[in-house]
């Protein structure tokens, strides 16, 4: 099957389970398309005027194309939420398509308001998540696979073949968030003391500081 009808399938696929499995609240009407000029504050985004929405506030394209990945991660999210996609508002869902060079890293985050599920479209990757009981869930996934990472759970995809690999995920919430855990540690403004990052890392506080220069 070429990668292209194996594409768009996993995408059906993957959306219609996230939509099954959403996280967030049930919508109370046919729809409710973001409207990004509202300057009501609510718990999401405030509703279009039903006579101002039309096909396009439902209609994305670009998930074809590869993802540039000549950076120091080696990866590549782009990731389709209510911000880019306003018909997904109050819909519970939102897709990513994530390319990977070979050795490339999504790196250890969480969604704190979405269970990923992330299909395979070509390559390998080795992917995992850590419980809260510090016990590492892992495994390599090939082409047409599949691989859950529960809600909130830290987790990473690393490329671990010889070729580049393409996965499409699928998250249960319009607007799932991504923390990653590195750059919470050492790239925050305003920044977190050394000696408290070099205490709960038990290192020196020397070592604490180049790491934060990364994230500069």
């Amino acid at each position: 099957m070429a990668l292209s009808r194996i594409f768009l399938l996993a995408t059906v696929l993957i959306f219609s389970a996230s939509l099954a499995l959403a996280f967030d609240p049930s919508p109370l009407q046919d729809f409710c398309v973001a409207d990004r000029n509202s300057q009501v504050f609510v718990n999401g985004v405030a509703c279009k005027n039903r006579t101002q929405v039309t096909a396009d506030d439902f209609f994305f394209t670009g998930l074809d194309n590869p993802g540039n990945t000549t950076n120091k991660l080696g990866s590549f999210v782009n990731l389709v939420n209510v911000d880019r996609l306003p018909g997904l508002n109050t819909n519970g869902m939102s897709v990513a398509r994530i390319d990977y060079a070979v050795g490339g890293l999504n790196p250890p985050h969480t969604h704190p308001r979405a269970t990923e599920t992330l299909v395979v479209l070509d390559g390998s990757l080795y992917v995992g998540f850590v419980a809260t009981d510090n016990r590492l869930y892992s495994k390599v996934i090939t082409r047409g696979e599949v691989f859950v990472f529960p809600i909130g759970l830290v987790h990473f995809q690393f490329n671990n073949g010889t070729c580049p690999a393409v996965a499409i995920a699928a998250l249960n919430s319009q607007n799932p968030g991504t923390i990653r855990v590195a750059n919470a540690l050492f790239g925050t403004k305003p920044p977190i003391s050394d000696d408290i990052l070099a205490k709960a890392l038990s290192v020196d506080t020397n070592i604490t500081s180049y790491i934060k220069s990364q994230f500069q």
